[in-house]
């Protein structure tokens, strides 16, 4: 039976499955963007003063030292720390955590250093460096042996000249909550999580996978030193890429 003579409201039965599926994948679809939706109105709920303020932990930061608080560049020293300060949280004050070493535990001091910037928010300038401002810092780079990629930061170059402070993290403001939006978020998180539809809406908005790869640096054992060295070059220029 040749299936072309058919009038043209019949639908074959291979159509109509994938009419059924195309169906299915623009619901999917639908679902994500709403959930999209839904989490961005709930990031833009105002903050709400709490009645009472509790304190929750402990923070950390940097300040100016205290003898620099007669410096003539302070105020230059302060706005750039307003550019380049961390903020760490612990429940203790000693902001020590456990390790283990030799089959036992131990508490070791939590590091915390200034902002670094890199090869990228260098470029773009993120955090709205000024000329003046972008002499204090210095370009570092370093290998990592487990990427094989040569990483490239910028750090701040005179970190002593903050100290680190610790004081009580309070807490004043919560965040608003919508019971409409919590309901139906929470029934689409279910939805997807009870019939396993991660893979398919992954595929569907984002491509069949997500591989890192860094678009600023490239491997070092891919970089083809004679790619840009004409051939009628002489031999004094080979030999000094292979140095």
């Amino acid at each position: 039976m040749n299936t072309h003579e058919w009038p043209r409201c019949i639908k074959s039965a291979r159509r109509k499955r994938r009419l059924v599926k195309t169906g299915r994948d623009k619901q999917l679809i639908q679902m994500d963007k709403r959930r999209d939706e839904l989490r961005e109105q709930r990031r833009l709920l105002p903050m709400v003063a709490l009645e009472h303020p509790y304190q929750r932990g402990w923070k950390r930061f940097f300040v100016l030292r205290d003898d620099h608080k007669h410096n003539p560049r302070k105020d230059f020293y302060e706005a750039l720390l307003m550019k380049i300060n961390t903020v760490e949280y612990h429940q203790d004050k000693s902001f020590k955590r456990k390790k283990r070493r030799k089959q036992r535990y131990v508490y070791q001091a939590k590091p915390q250093i200034l902002r670094e910037l890199s090869q990228h928010s260098w470029d773009i300038n993120r955090i709205n460096l000024t000329e003046q401002e972008k002499v204090c810092f210095t370009r570092v780079e370093t290998f990592d042996v487990k990427t094989y990629r040569t990483e490239v930061k910028y750090v701040f170059a005179e970190p002593w000249r903050y100290v680190l402070k610790v004081a009580p993290h309070m807490v004043t403001h919560t965040k608003m909550i919508d019971a409409d939006i919590e309901r139906e978020l929470a029934w689409i998180d279910e939805h997807i999580d009870n019939n396993h539809l991660w893979p398919r809406i992954n595929l569907l908005t984002r491509g069949r996978s997500y591989r890192w790869k860094d678009e600023f640096n490239d491997r070092p054992k891919y970089i083809n030193k004679f790619k840009n060295t004409p051939r009628y070059a002489c031999k004094e220029a080979y030999l000094e890429l292979e140095t």
